[in-house]
């Protein structure tokens, strides 16, 4: 599993949804947040520096999860941070998508803090692998 103190930045449109991805978090232990409101805020968020795990929201505007999951691939610096996109999308062809995208986890909302728990174990296996 993730260091718990790994700072964790939580993208949704919805100051809700946040509040209960990070009530979720503090559950399974981390204690480290930042929050975005959509991608291109969540993009600034990750150049700032020092965010080690993103759990964002699909549909949002200015830039949605997956734009932000692409540019994030994108990017050499940052191509390998864990990414968990936490949404209402569940349609097959948009979970392809994120998978080709190389989605590190995918949890379809509403959701419970141990759904969660299980594609951070998830997205932190594939990480070890990687490195």
């Amino acid at each position: 599993m993730f260091d718990l103190n790994t700072r964790v930045l939580v993208v949704d449109d919805m100051s809700t949804m946040r509040k209960l991805v990070i009530k979720a978090c503090q559950q399974i232990g981390f204690t480290n947040f930042v929050e975005a409101a959509d991608g291109a805020l969540g993009w600034e968020a990750i150049n700032g520096g020092s965010v080690g795990l993103v759990i964002s929201d699909w549909n949002m505007p200015n830039c949605t999860g997956i734009e932000l999951l692409k540019r994030v691939r994108g990017d050499a610096r940052f191509k390998h941070l864990p990414m968990v996109l936490v949404t209402a999308e569940s349609e097959k062809s948009q979970i392809v998508e994120a998978v080709q995208a190389a989605v590190s986890g995918y949890v379809v909302k509403p959701f419970t803090p141990d759904a969660l728990k299980a594609q951070l174990e998830e997205a932190h296996k594939r990480l070890t692998k990687v490195a």
